[in-house]
């Protein structure tokens, strides 16, 4: 590929309401060339995530434009001169990192070892759904709380998720149905058949009194507890329904202090998780490209789903980014975002 050629890229130079014109706009970029381990993947879809919303809105102004998007789904068409893993044809799926421009640009730069082949028997879009809830899920679960990464592995343990019916919770919910253990899982009744489609034996109205609602279903304690949510809000009565020696795991930051002296007497875990640790620090990204693979797998033997919940497919461009980021600003999306087609912000 001639990289002295151009590409579309969607992209921002300051952080602003998703409503400002400028909020993202498009621009051309050099294609860039791919070396030692990179791939260079031609995306075809791309999924907004909350970390997307998150950076945008604290960005500072920069001379050059800020090209997000993680979860990204393509087609190899350039391998760098130590790649082991692909071809060129091959079309893999991935979560980037948070270290190099993103997957809203026409042809992106993505280390090997943290793709796999997408799942052979899902579209572009419902393959753009997963990589990144698909990883943060994984690794809370089998990583963190020490699950046994298999299926029907931990039967004789039973999970509480809240928020079960968001982006992470409805993948986070599969694995651990898929792995054996019981799944109790909050949100509001409108979503509990959603919770139930993907993996959730006991649905439990987010509105009342948690501990009230798992007595009500004969439920004193549970082993795992993952808050999907702002753990401040619950925290102290997770800490009465964990077991001796359970864990607790949260993906979102905190805005108080907890006091983490709840746990120490049934020694319980407390287990941050963020998927970008690992390409953040350099730590161990070979093992993000075995999950994906994973996934793949499970997903074409039909035993994980897709939380695709809503598609702009006109094609890749400021416009159609605008409109998923609202959606997931609302706060209000189960499931996932995918914008698809062709990047067509500017003339080719």
């Amino acid at each position: 590929m001639d990289t002295n050629e151009q590409m579309n890229a969607v992209g921002f130079y300051e952080g602003l309401p998703i409503g400002n014109e400028a909020s993202f706009i498009n621009e051309r970029q050099p294609i860039p060339s791919s070396n030692e381990r990179d791939i260079l993947v031609k995306v075809k879809a791309v999924s907004v995530n909350p970390i997307d919303t998150k950076l945008r809105q604290t960005a500072k102004h920069q001379s050059q434009l800020h090209v997000l998007g993680f979860d990204g789904v393509g087609e190899v068409v350039s391998v760098g001169k130590n790649v082991e893993k692909f071809t060129i044809g091959d079309r893999v799926f991935y979560a980037g990192t948070t270290k190099r421009a993103g997957s809203n640009q026409e042809y992106q730069l993505v280390d090997e070892r943290i793709a796999a082949l997408a799942p052979k028997n899902l579209s572009k879009e419902e393959a753009a759904a997963l990589p990144l809830t698909s990883l943060t899920s994984y690794e809370l679960l089998f990583d963190k709380f020490g699950l046994i990464p298999k299926e029907n592995a931990n039967q004789d343990k039973s999970i509480l998720v809240i928020n079960g019916a968001g982006g992470v919770g409805s993948i986070l919910t599969q694995l651990a149905h898929w792995a054996g253990l019981t799944v109790y899982a909050t949100a509001s009744p409108a979503n509990f058949d959603w919770l139930k489609e993907n993996g959730v034996v006991h649905p439990v109205d987010y509105h009342e009194n948690i501990k009230d609602s798992l007595e009500n279903l004969g439920v004193t304690s549970v082993d795992y507890a993952a808050v999907l949510f702002n753990i401040s809000f619950y925290f102290e009565r997770v800490a009465e329904l964990i077991r001796p020696f359970g864990h607790i795991g949260t993906i979102v930051g905190l805005d108080t202090a907890l006091d983490i002296s709840l746990l120490k007497n049934k020694s319980v875990s407390f287990d941050w998780e963020y998927m970008f640790a690992k390409t953040d620090f350099n730590y161990q990204i070979e093992t993000q490209g075995e999950i994906l693979a994973l996934i793949a797998k499970l997903a074409d033997e039909k035993k994980l789903k897709t939380t695709l919940k809503r598609t702009y497919a006109t094609g890749i461009n400021a416009e159609n980014i605008k409109k998923a980021t609202a959606d997931v600003e609302t706060g209000h999306m189960n499931g996932k975002v995918v914008i698809s087609g062709p990047f067509n912000g500017g003339s080719l």
